[in-house]
């Protein structure tokens, strides 16, 4: 069984002998059970999704338009104590992505007070003068938040980025969990697991809360760009398990500022909608005038109060990486306190002295798009060929404003089933945070990401990374 030198969660830094001592018993059940019954269920769990219809889509990969994501037997395990700190700092950072998404379209207190450089907001493409001026329905800006979390060792938890836009992922917590309760029923009567499955009545609460009209049964629906997108078996199984429609833009109309859901009994209006198309392709008379996958009027129904946009739109600033730079002391200024977790240490290219740091350091670091997503126009320093890095110097050197880098982590692993047997392996992890018009609430789990190829720190789905369950436990292991 190989070493990666990194902390292990359930082994520390002791190996399968010495296990860390709230994880014996999970150790015990890795050591008991055999590895072909480990590869039995495995495979059994990967057959479910096959027949699910539970996969992604590979843009640009001509070999295999949709895959499943790999799945791994062996679960991850929060502590409560880690899982309450965890959350209070989870609560903490969301509160202040919506302070600070309702302030910037609107007083702009923040730059007004020189905290953050006005150019990197207001010329910053993710930022939407569109929408400045505009109050969602009772302030909620970023009503689902995914905030993607490494650890480093025993107490050590970072923020690796926010999520506040259209973040993704939920279906495969949810169907992970139920995998797992059915292949390996004798961990949960060993561990007193808190349950993942009410997240669909969560969201559609959530959902409830921020519905403008005041109406006693608000009419919530999902709005999908349609069956071609990588993230559509989410949409429409997020839509079944709430017991809403699962709506694509031909179904709705804008009358009068009013959205309406076309329907065989006629008009329905519509009060909430959780939309999973970005913001370029929302509304063609106020985005991307070519957009089909849009509904010409929506943002004038949103503008007027009539119809609550989960996520709202313009969210994407929140996202930015360079913005993510500055999150400590965004959430000191609005929470007048110290961010509960922090970030991981980051050197803004933009920046004259930390471009030169990071042109001096390109084979230790990561550097990443201040835009990028899903492990997409990154670099990997310590793994990268030397071709690879100086391309990436070029790239530097030519938008350095496009650009943050940071260090290599040590991330922590876990083990993992491998052709070869269990081996740690690297993984992170995406809690999922709801706001609704009166509270915040962190799901009892979320989405461990496993970087299945030996020594890799790259985990993204659509960079060959897999899945695991995640426990989080509600009293001590049994």
């Amino acid at each position: 069984m190989g070493s990666t030198g990194a902390f292990d969660e359930i082994w520390g830094h002791g190996g399968p002998e010495a296990p860390r001592e709230a994880f014996a018993a999970l150790s015990q059940w890795i050591a008991e059970t055999p590895p072909d019954e480990l590869q039995r269920r495995q495979h059994s769990a990967e057959a479910a999704f096959r027949q699910l219809g539970i996969t992604f889509a590979v843009y640009g990969d001509s070999d295999a338009a949709e895959r499943i994501i790999p799945f791994d037997i062996v679960p991850r395990i929060f502590l409560r104590r880690e899982w309450e700190k965890l959350s209070e700092g989870l609560v903490q950072r969301v509160e202040a992505i919506n302070a600070f998404l309702e302030d910037i379209y609107g007083a702009r207190r923040i730059l007004d007070e020189g905290i953050l450089p006005p150019e990197l907001v207001l010329h910053n493409e993710q930022f939407r003068p569109e929408v400045a001026g505009i109050r969602p329905p009772h302030g909620v800006w970023a009503h689902i938040c995914g905030i993607d979390l490494v650890r480093t060792g025993p107490d050590e938890f970072y923020v690796l980025e926010d999520n506040a836009r259209t973040p993704s992922g939920v279906s495969y917590m949810l169907e992970n969990r139920e995998a797992m309760i059915r292949l390996c029923p004798e961990l949960f009567r060993d561990f007193r697991v808190a349950p993942v499955d009410s997240y669909p009545d969560m969201l559609l609460e959530t959902m409830r809360s921020v519905a403008p009209s005041g109406r006693a049964r608000p009419v919530c629906v999902v709005l999908t760009p349609g069956h071609f997108n990588s993230a559509y078996y989410e949409h429409s199984f997020l839509a079944d398990s709430m017991g809403v429609e699962l709506v694509e833009a031909a179904d709705l109309v804008v009358d009068d500022d009013i959205v309406y859901m076309e329907t065989i009994a006629g008009r329905v209006r519509v009060d909430v909608i959780y939309r999973r198309i970005d913001d370029d392709f929302l509304d063609p008379l106020v985005f991307r005038p070519d957009s089909l996958l849009g509904v010409p009027g929506l943002i004038a129904a949103y503008r007027a109060g009539n119809v609550a946009l989960l996520n709202a739109p313009g969210n994407g600033i929140a996202d930015d990486k360079a913005i993510y730079s500055y999150m400590p002391e965004i959430v000191r200024f609005y929470s007048g306190g110290e961010a509960k977790l922090p970030n991981v240490e980051t050197w803004r290219c933009r920046e004259p002295q930390a471009l030169k740091y990071v042109l001096d350091h390109l084979p230790e670091l990561v550097v990443k798009l201040v835009d990028g997503s899903g492990g997409y126009g990154m670099l990997v320093g310590p793994t990268a060929t030397h071709a690879q890095i100086e391309a990436f110097r070029a790239a530097l050197i030519a938008e350095p404003h496009r650009y943050i880098a940071q260090p290599t982590l040590a991330l922590s692993t876990v083990p993992t089933l491998t052709e070869k047997g269990l081996a740690p392996r690297h993984v992170d992890f995406r809690p999922f945070v709801l706001t609704g018009s009166d509270k915040v609430r962190v799901v009892p789990g979320g989405l461990t990401r496993v970087a299945l190829r030996e020594g890799s720190l790259v985990v993204n789905s659509s960079q060959g990374g897999g899945t695991k369950d995640s426990f989080v436990l509600l009293g001590d292991a049994a």
